[in-house]
C-alpha cells in the first residue's frame, strides 16, 4: 500500500499544474489519477451524514469518505497554481471545490461544450465501483449541460444513463425501458438505489445459504 500511495504520489508530482486555462484537459488527466486509487467518488458524492447511535457500518463509510476527500483535495489543491491554492484552499469539501472551478473555467473556450457531451457519450460504467457512485457522476455531467444552456427532453437523458447501465443489469434495464410511466432522472434514481439494495440481499441471502450447507455437512 505504502508503494502505491509513494506511485500516486509522483504521478501527481509530474502532472502540469492548472495556471487557469486549458481547465478541461487538466480536469481530464486528474480524474484519471484520482480514479485509479479510487478517491474520486468525493467528487460527485456527498459526504454520509453523522446519525444518532449509528451503526458501525456507516461509521466506517463516513470516515473512508471523510480520508478520502483530504487525500483527494490534497492532491487537486497540490494541482493548482500558488494563486489558485489561496482561492479554493476553503471550501468545505473537495466537491464544493471541484464544482466552483468548473463553473469558473469551462467557459474558457468554446470547445468546453464538445467536451462535455463527448464526456457523457463516452462514459462507460463498469463492475468494480458502485452503481449509484457511477449514476451521480453521469448526474453531474448532466448539469453541466445545464450550465451551458444545452437543453434536451428529459426522457433522452434518462435512456441514455439507462443504455450505460452494466450486462448484468441487462432484466432490468428491459423493465425500465417497459416503465408504464415516464421516468424523470431523480425516479431513475431511486429506481437503481432500490435495485441495488435488492441484489445486496440477495447476495447475502445466497452467502448465507451457502454457508449453513457448508455447516451442515
Amino acid at each position: 500500500m505504502a508503494e502505491s500511495v509513494k506511485d500516486m504520489t509522483s504521478k501527481f508530482g509530474k502532472s502540469d499544474k492548472f495556471e487557469g486555462t486549458n481547465f478541461c484537459p487538466w480536469q481530464k488527466k486528474m480524474h484519471f489519477l484520482l480514479t485509479t486509487p479510487k478517491f474520486v467518488h468525493v467528487l460527485s458524492t456527498p459526504a454520509p451524514e453523522p446519525m444518532e447511535d449509528e451503526i458501525l457500518e456507516h461509521t466506517r463509510r463516513r470516515r473512508k469518505w471523510e480520508n478520502d476527500d483530504y487525500i483527494c483535495r490534497g492532491h487537486i489543491l497540490n494541482g493548482t497554481s500558488d494563486s489558485l491554492f489561496d482561492i479554493y484552499q476553503n471550501q468545505e469539501s473537495i466537491k464544493d471545490m471541484w464544482d466552483a472551478l468548473e463553473s469558473k473555467y469551462m467557459e474558457e473556450n468554446a470547445s468546453s461544450k464538445k467536451f462535455i457531451v463527448s464526456n457523457f457519450n463516452n462514459y462507460k460504467m463498469v463492475d468494480s465501483r458502485s452503481v449509484m457512485e457511477q449514476y451521480n457522476e453521469l448526474m453531474r455531467i448532466l448539469g453541466q449541460f445545464k450550465q451551458h444552456k444545452m437543453q434536451m427532453d428529459e426522457s433522452i437523458y434518462v435512456s441514455s444513463v439507462i443504455n450505460k447501465l452494466l450486462p448484468s443489469w441487462k432484466d432490468f434495464k428491459h423493465t425500465l425501458k417497459h416503465h408504464k410511466e415516464e421516468l424523470s432522472l431523480v425516479q431513475l434514481g431511486s429506481h437503481l438505489g432500490i435495485e441495488k439494495g435488492l441484489r445486496a440481499q440477495r447476495k447475502w441471502q445466497r452467502k448465507r445459504k451457502g454457508n449453513f450447507w457448508i455447516f451442515s455437512e
